[in-house]
């Protein structure tokens, strides 16, 4: 298949976003995000306590989306290989969110002695082991909880606005001295990213069972985010791919890194949990064992089973397959399950939690809130992806990634 790629950097320009395709799919985003809403509405009378635990894993999944593709932007400035070309600017439009998503974490602040229980001193004076947390390390306390939520967010954006700052810059002058400082930016920017979502993976998931803690839960969020921001980055190529001016830009071996990175993540992120999963079931004591006792029992075990199934095994076994990472539609047919095992992941780690306070008749909240909040969420990171070109139009190796076939089949 023959591809008209540009030639030249003035043939650069002509990749703008296709605007009038993405402000159809902006109406239909929002109208997603109003049925979600007034679903989320309907449960705060209903249940206020499971529209705070689905707030909690509606927000963790769309913010892991923003997030990873924070990470991901700043692991391509530091490779600059040619799977990021011709994505990058999604995955900046997606970092570009973030402050958003600090907004939308209001909820959690409000909700939050509704869903830690070492926020309630009744419930920390039983537990020896949180007491002991609360009082020597004063680090469960809702003020500093509350301020390193704002403090994470804040953060983040501050490596997502630094980053769109300099690649705006770059795109006006074509000053090859920004493209050492974005590099030199980006190295400890993944640093930064790697400490806070550590920290975040205590302070929001790991703290719902304070009792329990992990060595390896810090690396679980943080190959989650990635996992997500590929999935959702693959999806946007699909959409883009199949539009002018873009579908001059993607060719077969773009889809076939975008799958390779696909299935490395997920053969990762399946390290990390069963890594966790190994040790402590190696080490067989009761204060670490009830964690996974709560998610495989009383029918938890076949969501567990149904997450091994359809979000490592089968995308596994899929994405082996060569020409299938060179079909664009059947790889985002993988990364559209990929994508919504992440959020049966997420309802999966929070849900069973709350032992001895569910109610089954309210799980439909956690399909509510992450449509409202991810109805939102797709309609500012299209309003993003629209305000610069779709390529980086003065780097130096566009030409070269733009439009490349494999001519050896």
């Amino acid at each position: 298949m023959s591809v008209a790629s540009p030639s030249s950097p003035s043939d650069l320009t002509a990749f703008t976003a296709p605007v009038s395709d993405i402000d159809r799919v902006r109406g239909y985003a929002l109208a997603a995000c109003g049925v979600g809403a007034l679903a989320l509405a309907a449960g705060w009378f209903l249940s206020p306590d499971y529209f705070f635990r689905a707030w909690l894993v509606g927000w963790l999944y769309w913010t892991g989306v923003a997030a990873g593709s924070l990470a991901l932007s700043m692991l391509h400035q530091m490779s600059a290989g040619r799977w990021g070309m011709v994505l990058r600017r999604p995955f900046e439009a997606a970092s570009r969110t973030l402050p958003w998503m600090l907004v939308l974490a209001l909820p959690l602040l409000l909700g939050a002695r509704r869903l830690y229980s070492w926020m309630d001193p009744a419930w920390v004076a039983r537990h020896p082991a949180t007491q002991w947390k609360v009082t020597n390390y004063h680090y469960l306390v809702f003020n500093w909880w509350a301020l390193r939520l704002v403090l994470w967010m804040a953060l983040l954006c501050l490596l997502a606005w630094r980053q769109w700052r300099l690649e705006g810059e770059h795109d006006r002058t074509g000053d090859a001295a920004l493209m050492a400082r974005m590099r030199r930016w980006a190295g400890p920017g993944l640093v930064l990213y790697c400490l806070i979502t550590t920290f975040a993976a205590v302070d929001w998931l790991m703290s719902l069972e304070p009792d329990w803690s992990s060595t390896m839960y810090g690396f679980y969020l943080i190959i989650s985010q990635a996992l997500s921001a590929m999935a959702f980055g693959i999806l946007v190529v699909l959409f883009l791919s199949s539009r002018e001016p873009m579908s001059r830009a993607y060719g077969r071996l773009h889809f076939h890194d975008y799958g390779k990175l696909l299935l490395a993540m997920t053969m990762m992120w399946t390290y990390f949990c069963f890594s966790q999963y190994l040790i402590i079931w190696a080490g067989n004591l009761p204060d670490e064992i009830y964690w996974f006792k709560h998610r495989t029992t009383h029918g938890w075990g076949w969501v567990a089973m149904a997450i091994v199934v359809f979000h490592f095994a089968l995308p596994f076994v899929i994405l082996l397959s060569r020409d299938l990472k060179r079909d664009i539609r059947k790889l985002a047919t993988v990364a559209a399950l990929l994508f919504f095992m992440r959020l049966v992941d997420l309802f999966w780690q929070v849900e069973p939690a709350f032992q001895g306070r569910q109610d089954p008749a309210a799980y439909w909240l956690y399909l509510a809130a992450p449509l409202a909040i991810g109805g939102l969420w797709v309609w500012l990171f299209l309003g993003e992806l629209k305000k610069r070109p779709l390529v980086p139009l003065r780097d130096p190796r566009v030409l070269e990634a733009i439009g490349v076939e494999d001519i050896h089949d």
